[in-house]
């Protein structure tokens, strides 16, 4: 069965609002879901094979080294929903791992990459009910029920993207989370993936990669408001900075002004000086019991918690 995409992407009059208010806000921002149009979701795939940068390889070792657990776990008969989909990789391992999946609903904001991989993964796994749905999961989503039969349902959020909630967010998304796996015959869980505290060195290594390639991933934030907003930023007057925030247990990336400039957004004018910040992400990094704590708040317990052997990365299932 092919897969039906089912669209909910915001159109431009979203990313135009949320970029103005961010850019009136103080401190300013700009919202790092907006990353991913198509030459972000290609830059981030590209990140992911970096030396620096750990999650990605670290988290699929982890799951395929103790996906015969969690699929134990999760049981028979899942239906998965990944959040942050992606190019489809990961849920692969976890469809591979589970006996007889029911259904996978794929969301990710990157409409043709979620196309694509939604039709390679109709084709390689038939028995499984396919529902692709374009969106901005950061909000509460009516998600389509499955056409088959499933026992209960299980979020898959990989990634570390849990990471790029603010603590009181994250409790908030999970909350939503916990609501999904209520659906089902029986209840389900959270296959989620943590990034885990270590190193300054290890951590702003990752995001500070020598090709620059990170660098470009949030520049590239700008280039997409010219594009599709009509704003004027000069991206050779901005400059990528990453760096670790000890008290705030996080990464924040900021896009930084190299000079006195002003910029235009749709009759907007903003003004910046050099070294005036723009910031784009937060990371957070937690502990396996800080995080355990955290996902409580949301009304979900902890059933298992893996990582690898240098502690650099945790795979958390969490159930109700």
């Amino acid at each position: 069965m092919t897969a039906q995409l089912i669209d909910l992407q915001p159109d431009n009059s979203t990313l135009l609002e949320e970029s103005i208010a961010g850019l009136k806000a103080t401190p300013r921002h700009l919202p790092c879901k907006y990353f991913y149009d198509a030459e972000g979701a290609r830059l981030f795939e590209q990140i992911c094979e970096l030396p620096e940068y750990y999650p990605t390889r670290t988290e699929i070792g982890i799951l395929k080294r103790f996906l015969p657990d969690m699929a134990r776990l999760i049981g028979p008969r899942a239906r998965v929903v990944e959040y942050g989909s992606g190019e489809g990789l990961k849920i692969r391992l976890l469809l591979d791992a589970l006996q007889n999946p029911a259904a996978y609903t794929a969301i990710d904001i990157s409409r043709e990459q979620l196309r694509l991989a939604a039709s390679q993964l109709s084709r390689d796994y038939p028995d499984v009910d396919i529902q692709p749905v374009c969106a901005d999961y950061s909000s509460a989503l009516d998600l389509p029920q499955p056409h088959h039969v499933f026992e209960r349902t299980v979020v898959f959020f990989p990634g570390s993207t849990i990471g790029n909630f603010a603590p009181e967010e994250a409790v908030a998304m999970m909350r939503r989370f916990a609501a999904l796996a209520r659906q089902g015959q029986q209840p389900g869980g959270l296959l989620i993936g943590v990034d885990l505290k270590k190193s300054r060195q290890r951590i702003e290594a990752a995001y500070n990669d020598a090709l620059g390639l990170t660098a470009k991933f949030n520049l590239n934030l700008l280039r997409r408001l010219n594009r599709e907003v009509g704003a004027n930023f000069q991206l050779d007057h901005w400059q990528h900075r990453a760096f670790w925030n000890e008290r705030q247990g996080a990464i924040e990336m900021h896009l930084v002004s190299q000079r006195e400039q002003v910029v235009h957004i749709n009759g907007d004018s903003f003004s910046f000086t050099a070294g005036d910040s723009v910031h784009t992400e937060n990371s957070f990094k937690y502990t396996p019991e800080e995080f355990i704590a955290l996902a409580a708040q949301a009304g979900f317990r902890s059933a298992g918690v893996w990582t690898d052997d240098e502690s650099l990365f945790s795979v958390h299932y969490l159930t109700l």
